[in-house]
């Protein structure tokens, strides 16, 4: 029997009920697309609707995003996402895993895998490196005790603030279109009707926590970072966008702390590659897995 599309599956992981969308033929090797800051486990529709019939696919939404569960005090560690992702691959059984993943779920991705290399089979991670080498210098001029109390602040200045409410879906979906100039208004219909939430007065909301805007102050130094890559043992394919905000691996020196990578680059492209170029991304990805 031919499905429409995924099944709404959960899991609890830190006492956290989360979402995933489960494209079945579990039969299948397993493939995980993770998806990015404020995004949600179906933007990955369309590649999971082209890889469904050779994997059994899996989407998570990341704490905080999509169907899933905020967390209750507002912080969002890169560990603890990283402890979800162990937590799904784990309770699954689905190692040795193949792993697809944009920017955020990029950096949770590439740290998993260098934690545990032998549950990956590939990796792919559209800018998921996070921050280039320049901006780690600008950021570590700031003094430790400065950023810490930035970031206090910052949060204490969220929490004043009500979600952003739209009075309608077209509105939201104006929102999206402005975000990436590359989408079509196809694409960006869909990515809207499930990144949103109805409120009771009727206006729409995101359905991403506002909290996860503030990133933490505290994270792994960027030796022990650039140390988790170098663990990584199986091939993988780092993607970029050459009209996005992210710094190529290949042109700033990352990628000399990788053993088995190589770098694509993207015309015409931003920071969401897998939509802006699907056609090409999609062949790549087919060819690469």
């Amino acid at each position: 029997m031919e499905f429409i599309g995924p099944t709404s599956q959960s899991l609890i992981s830190q006492r956290t009920r989360l979402h995933y969308a489960d494209w079945g033929n579990a039969g299948a090797p397993p493939l995980i697309l993770l998806h990015g800051g404020r995004d949600h486990a179906r933007s990955w529709d369309w590649t999971a609707q082209q890889l469904r019939h050779d994997w059994h696919v899996i989407c998570p939404d990341l704490r905080g995003h999509g169907d899933s569960e905020w967390n209750r005090p507002g912080d969002y560690p890169i560990t603890g996402y990283v402890y979800d992702l162990a937590q799904l691959v784990h309770q699954l059984g689905l190692a040795p895993v193949t792993i697809a993943a944009h920017s955020l779920g990029g950096n949770i991705a590439l740290r998993y895998t260098g934690l545990y290399p032998d549950k990956v089979r590939r990796l792919v991670a559209i800018e998921g490196l996070g921050p280039s080498p320049e901006m780690q210098k600008k950021q570590l001029k700031t003094p430790f005790d400065e950023r810490v109390c930035g970031w206090i602040h910052d949060k204490r200045a969220a929490a004043a603030r009500l979600p952003k409410r739209y009075d309608s879906f077209d509105m939201a979906f104006d929102r999206m279109m402005e975000a990436n100039g590359y989408l079509s208004p196809q694409q960006g219909r869909h990515l809207t009707l499930h990144a949103v939430m109805r409120n009771e007065d009727g206006s729409y909301s995101w359905k991403f926590d506002p909290y996860v805007h503030l990133w933490p102050p505290i994270d792994l130094p960027y030796e022990d970072i650039e140390a988790l890559w170098r663990h990584i043992a199986c091939p993988t394919l780092l993607i970029y966008g050459e009209d996005s905000w992210a710094s190529n691996p290949a042109e700033d020196g990352r990628i000399a702390h990788f053993a088995n990578a190589t770098v694509s680059n993207y015309a015409e492209a931003g920071h969401w590659v897998h939509h802006d170029q699907f056609d090409r991304f999609i062949a790549e990805l087919r060819e690469f897995l």
